[in-house]
């Protein structure tokens, strides 16, 4: 008996069910998942570009605005000239008289002329056909300013914010966990689920599945959020640097836990279907499921009340928390609660996923409603 369990524990292998240990098939399972993945050229192409894509618009985001923001060549005399240039936005040139800012005008070499004139001002601003509204209020006298909360996020600023958000889960969650519902059906189409089954245990399966293409997603969240913190750093972005550490880090987190989740259930909604035909069809309920976040962080991307609804909402925690960390309305506390939230949710959801994929992976033909793989 001590020789039989000896070889048991050293082959791996369950002598009564004639099946690989569960750990050791979930190993080679999800090794098998990653390794396919690996392989795959359109995947390490599309992931490059996808990179290529974060860095491109993190640089823009900072050098951008500079390239489109040019300043307004005016001309004017010397007298006015000194005044004129201590104020930003502003290219003086300065010629010799007023009839000489009025010929630059008029030859199009300026923007607009400014000379001594004879109203409130002490000036006469020069233009061809148009007012420059932008130089009239550049030179008009403002009110004294006090900022309140210099620290306010910008409402743009933040609704790309809560755009990038939502872009990144959605496009994450829906690559991995088609890629999960297809390997099901493919092998489930071929027969060479049955196969595996002889050795390997269904709940084993899909544990291998599911683990496999979560790491994947994990580190490909991890690689868009180490270009997003070099890009910031290359360009000396405190938003980037400071502004959104935590929020990605925050988000990374809850988005891999939120991914198990889902890919489970992608794995059991395959499972019911026993053709690549009718994957859409299961998986249907799944997209609503993953879209809803995506479009509810754009809509409410500054609204406290719906984002605090959001976070303690497992499937959209992984994004909503992220934004109320980064708008600094939330206690410390919270995102801890949020998370365990999600984790318990998770472990019930994985329960739940594991029993309709056991009871519905060899069966064919039409079909299977959730409600008749759980009864099954």
């Amino acid at each position: 008996m001590s020789t039989l369990t000896a070889s048991t524990r050293s082959t791996g292998v369950d002598n009564d069910r004639g099946r690989t240990a569960f750990w050791q098939a979930t190993g080679i399972v999800a090794q098998r998942e990653i390794m396919t993945k690996l392989r795959s050229k359109s995947y390490i192409i599309s992931t490059v570009i996808l990179l290529a894509l974060v860095f491109a618009g993190v640089l823009f985001s900072a050098v951008g605005p500079q390239m489109f923001d040019e300043d307004t060549t005016v001309a004017t005399t010397g007298g006015v000239a000194a005044s004129l240039q201590s104020i930003d936005g502003l290219a003086v040139e300065s010629l010799s008289s007023a009839d000489a800012v009025r010929q630059a005008v008029l030859d199009g070499s300026v923007d607009a002329g400014v000379v001594p004139g004879d109203g409130p001002s002490g000036l006469l601003v020069l233009a061809d056909r148009e007012a420059p509204t932008s130089l009239m209020q550049m030179l008009s006298i403002s009110p004294e300013l006090q900022l309140l909360d210099p620290n306010a996020p910008d409402p743009l600023l933040t609704y790309f914010i809560g755009i990038a958000f939502g872009i990144v889960f959605f496009m994450s969650a829906m690559t991995f966990g088609q890629t999960i519902a297809q390997s099901v059906v493919e092998e489930k189409q071929s027969r060479i689920v049955e196969i595996m089954l002889a050795t390997v245990s269904a709940r084993a399966i899909l544990a291998g599945k599911v683990i496999g293409n979560s790491a994947l997603a994990f580190a490909q969240i991890v690689l868009i959020a180490a270009v997003v913190l070099l890009g910031g750093a290359i360009t000396g972005s405190q938003l980037l640097l400071d502004g959104l550490g935590m929020p990605i880090v925050w988000f990374v987190v809850l988005f891999t836990i939120g991914f198990i989740m889902l890919a489970a259930l992608y794995a059991a909604a395959a499972a019911l279907v026993s053709r690549s035909e009718d994957l859409a069809t299961a998986t249907s309920p799944l997209m609503m499921v993953v879209m809803i976040p995506y479009i509810l962080v754009i809509l409410f991307n500054n609204n406290p009340l719906a984002l605090q609804i959001m976070s303690y909402v497992p499937f959209s925690a992984p994004v909503a928390v992220p934004m109320r960390v980064y708008l600094g309305t939330m206690e410390w506390w919270e995102p801890y609660l949020s998370l365990a939230i999600l984790i318990a949710f998770t472990v019930l959801v994985i329960g739940f996923a594991a029993r309709v994929y056991e009871r519905s992976l060899l069966k064919t033909g039409a079909m299977v409603k959730w409600r008749h793989a759980l009864k099954a």
